[in-house]
Parts: structure tokens; sequence; C-alpha cells
């Protein structure tokens, strides 16, 4: 769909993260000739050091309206319609920055600097071994998950308005962060199109030797009622096969076939139907919660389908990764509560995390993460979203 002309220029009213006294309330707004298309800045609440964190509301020519905020670069809901036309939100969070504050599940976040688990927190490069924390212990066995004590998804980026329906995060992770070497400066922009695609983009560039797998770690319900099992969503996922882990869900360095196995998502299959068997994988994950080695390169490729046959509403992922992480939210189990008081129970959300491989910085045979001074990481994720 071609984009609309605007008839209101834009104007940038840019808040600087680090000011105590930035405004509460004022918003950025652009509009077009269609009514339902703008782009918002307001205050999401303080930080309690007293920073200002905004967050920024974009809404596209046919009503699919995205909340993203400057802290962690989350994705703070997302509205689509159903096929009777019927919006809702697909995504589980929090109503308040109180409630973002506390959020230990990653839900919506943006995780860095090295997305997925490594081995006992530790990895060696260039000859030099570094240690990172070791905030995760599935099976009782400590790794380094998802950037740290805190990661990405845990400090204040800098947000504004670029472009159409566009929003752009800016953080400087200091060399040492989280055990992690070299200074890295990250971009993070998300955009809402006018043919219903939420357009997630990562960068990074740093200047020392580092590793870098940056990921969108959002919680998908597409039913639109977040109190529903996922159990029911048919998913689809073009990958013949998936990395076998250990018992801590540490890849084991194996690639296995999906044929003939509950990890055969080649066509679209209803998630609940396997969950349950008597297969090592499932049981070392509680259920779904492994990565997938995807069929094509490093080009923009289809990574997944979800649909909700309830509703009707369709997700298709496109991504340049090489894998991509299927969890199935089996550690939710109702402590976490959400949006509206819904207190979030055992696979009521699922993510699909396109991604590096986990353990990559350990795993010679795997594609590497390394980041090298003059080289960008890039990271392109596209969630489209249709219903039938």
């Amino acid at each position: 769909m071609r984009y609309l002309r605007l008839l209101v220029p834009l104007v940038v009213m840019v808040f600087c993260s680090c000011n105590k006294n930035a405004p509460l309330a004022n918003t950025t707004q652009r509009t077009s000739t269609n009514p339902k298309e703008s782009l918002t800045r307001e205050s999401f609440g303080h930080l309690p050091d007293g920073r200002d964190v905004g967050i920024f509301t974009l809404t596209n020519a046919n009503g699919l309206k995205a909340k993203v905020t400057e802290y962690g670069a989350i994705l703070v809901s997302l509205e689509v319609p159903d096929k009777s036309g019927k919006f809702a939100d697909v995504t589980h969070g929090y109503d308040t920055l109180k409630g973002w504050l506390g959020n230990a599940s990653y839900l919506g976040s943006s995780v860095g600097r090295f997305g997925n688990r490594i081995r006992d927190g530790k990895f060696t490069l260039d000859g030099k071994e570094y240690s990172l924390a070791k905030n995760n212990k599935p099976g009782g066995i400590p790794c380094h998950l998802h950037g740290g004590l805190k990661g990405f998804d845990k400090v204040l980026w800098s947000g504004k308005a670029v472009g159409k329906n566009s929003v752009e995060f800016t953080y400087r992770s200091p060399a040492g962060e989280e055990g992690y070497p070299g200074n890295m400066d990250v971009k993070v922009t998300y955009t809402l199109t006018d043919r219903n695609e939420l357009r997630w983009e990562a960068k990074a560039k740093s200047d020392a030797p580092t590793i870098a797998n940056i990921v969108h770690h959002s919680y998908w319900n597409l039913s639109g009622d977040p109190t529903r099992s996922i159990n029911d969503h048919q998913l689809q996922i073009p990958a013949k096969n998936y990395l076998p882990t250990t018992a801590g869900l540490i890849p084991t360095g194996k690639i296995a076939p999906v044929a003939g196995t509950p990890m055969d998502f080649t066509t679209s299959t209803r998630i609940g139907d396997r969950v349950d068997a008597d297969f090592e994988a499932l049981k070392f994950g509680g259920g779904y919660d492994h990565c997938w080695v995807l069929d094509k390169g490093h080009d923009l490729h289809l990574s997944a389908r979800l649909k909700d046959p309830s509703s009707g509403r369709v997700m298709e992922i496109f991504s340049n990764q090489p894998g991509i992480q299927f969890y199935g939210g089996n550690f939710l189990d109702g402590t976490i509560v959400g949006k509206n008081g819904v207190k979030y129970g055992h696979r009521t959300a699922l993510c699909l995390e396109t991604e590096g491989f986990p353990d990559s910085p350990n795993q010679p045979s795997f594609p590497s993460p390394v980041l090298r001074p003059g080289s960008t990481y890039h990271h392109v994720m596209i969630h489209k979203f249709s219903a039938e």
C-alpha cells in the first residue's frame, strides 16, 4: 500500500532521557490524510533516579496500534484486528511503568548484548576468557541468559520519532557492562507500516571485539484473550533441523532432524498436540524452548507462521537470522500479574525469537556471534499480521 501524503508537518520535540525535568505529558504527533494514522510521544513515568521515560504510540492507516517505550526498548502493546475486524492487544505485559520495572520474564523486551543462553556464563574471544553473570539455572545448571542481571531490557534508551511511523531507540553499552568487552553503540527501530507489519530492527557497532545477539522477546497470544492457552494456536516453522540441548538447555553442538519427532513444525501444527510427548527435548524444557535451524541463509526469509483458529489472526515472521527460538510459555505460572490485573497462567503466551544460535560463543561449528570494530551487527525481524 502506498504511503499517504502528509498534510501537516511533524513537529519533533526531542526529550533527553537524562533530563530529570523533561515534560510529563506533551506529545509529538504526525497527522496524515487518514485520521487513524499518527505517531505520539508522552511520558510513561519516571525511574527511581528521576529520569523521565517516554512512551510512543504508533497507529497505521488501518488502525493497528503499537506502543513502545524507552525503558528496555520494549513493545508495550500491539492491537490488531481479528477476522471480524475486532481489535485486541495480542501481547502480554503491564499497564504501568512500575510493572515493567519488575519485568523478570523479558516480556516485550529488546534483549542483549547476547540473547539466549551462554554455558557457564563464560566465553573466550581472541584468547581471553570473559566471565558473565550466571542469572539463569534451568535444570539446576547455572548459565548466562539474555545479557545478564541488567541487560538491554533493563536500561533507559533514548527514543525519537524518525521517518514515517518509526521510532528509533539508541543506547551506549559501556565496556565491561555485564562483563562484555568493548563499548557498544546500539540502535533499535520499530516501524509500523500500512501493510500491517511491525518491523523491529537492531544495529550495533563496537570499538573492540565483542559478541552480539540482540533479540526481540515479545510474548504473543493471538486470541486477544490473555487467559487462554496457546496450545490451540497453529504453528509452522520452515526448518528441517533443530538444536538438541543438555538438561541445562544449552545446545550440545549437534544439529538434529525434526522429521518423525514432536519438533517437526514444517507443516502447520497445533502446538498442544505433542507438547507433552515422551521426548527428551520436551522433558528438558518442560515443553518447547528450543532453537530451530532455519532453512534459508542471511537474506530476509519466512521464519515462522502462527495462527489462532478462534480469532483468525495470523502472524508471519520474516528475518535475516539463522535460527528461531520457540518458547511455549512453560514457566508462566500465574505469579505475573499483568495488564488489567490478569494473572498470566501456564502457556498463555509464546515467544518466537529470531536469533543467532544459543551458546554460539562456545560452539565453533555455529554461526559466529563475534562483532569486530568496523563491522555492523544487523538483525531485521518483521511481524506481518492478517486474518482469515
